[in-house]
């Protein structure tokens, strides 16, 4: 088509972010993602990018002293809006190959960070009122922060204390049972909502619901004490205390949204030492070093 001549911002802002915007899924940092193209990049035509283009962005990333990880995120970013871009048929299947072969950069440090149950109780201590049920429903579910604030009430179901997704990261529906505190948190909050909307979460200055709550949550973790903290880390932490708790790593695949294992395979390590600690704590049960019969040892079948 005539349209696969066009800039990639325009792509990327006339097709790819308002196809984005209607799945609020990381909307605002896939908006983001513009301000940090450089000028060349931005104007060139989406039919002309290849394993060359990428590399040289991926080498302005490099040059620009990001992270590792954020390198790896931009690029992911660019090659999700040019595949989508090649369903939409507005480059070639040799192309969107041709993208495909740039490849991450090595030494991304896959960070783990979540808190501790007398962590979790500072946080919402020093939650602003709007912002305790967010954390709650975040802790409580493992939903990402788009997610939560793109909730609606036609999702909940009250009555079987089931939250429904259908516009989730992987575009696959998925069904998360409530915890008893969260199911109480949400009757309440359902018998305070206005009738006007049906987002779950509203600011109750403008009626609209939340698209940001960085600075507030920020500034809670900061109250509270708490480093080094960002709020998807809170989905790390519900992972964390569900395998702790003894769950599978297969049921928090599922309760995760992850499509695949490989993914939830980050939290393997604590199972491992939870299962270490129920040992000690058995061993300290049964007792130490108890009289063993030396005969029975050296004896011979």
């Amino acid at each position: 088509p005539t349209e696969s001549k066009m800039s990639y911002a325009e792509f990327y802002k006339k097709h790819y972010l308002q196809w984005c915007y209607k799945r609020q899924t990381y909307y605002e940092v896939k908006k983001y993602f513009l301000n940090v193209l450089p000028e060349w990049f931005y104007k060139l035509q989406i039919n002309k990018i290849g394993l060359k283009e990428v590399e040289y962005l991926q080498n302005f990333f490099i040059e620009k002293e990001y992270s590792t990880a954020t390198c790896n995120r931009y690029i992911s970013i660019l090659k999700a809006s040019i595949s989508k871009a090649y369903d939409w048929k507005f480059i070639t299947e040799e192309q969107l190959k041709d993208v495909r072969k740039v490849k991450p950069l090595k030494g991304e440090n896959k960070r783990l960070r979540y808190l501790s149950r007398e962590e979790i109780e500072i946080l919402l201590s020093h939650c602003d009122r709007h912002l305790y049920p967010i954390v709650l429903t975040a802790l409580h579910t493992g939903m990402r922060k788009g997610e939560i604030l793109s909730l609606k009430w036609s999702q909940v179901d009250l009555k079987n204390g089931i939250i429904m997704l259908d516009k989730t990261k992987n575009y696959e529906r998925r069904e998360i049972a409530m915890t008893d505190t969260l199911r109480a948190l949400f009757k309440q909050l359902h018998s305070q909502r206005r009738l006007d909307s049906d987002y779950v979460f509203l600011n109750p200055d403008t009626g609209r619901r939340y698209t940001e709550i960085k600075r507030s949550f920020n500034t809670a973790c900061k109250k509270a004490g708490i480093k080094d903290f960002h709020f998807h880390d809170l989905r790390h932490t519900f992972a964390s205390h569900l395998v702790m708790s003894g769950a599978s790593l297969k049921t928090v695949q599922e309760l995760l949204g992850h499509k695949s294992l490989t993914m939830t395979l980050r939290y393997s390590h604590l199972s491992q030492e939870h299962k270490k600690e129920a040992l000690k704590v058995f061993e300290r049960n049964i007792g130490h070093n108890p009289p063993i019969d030396n005969t029975l040892l050296n004896k011979k079948n």
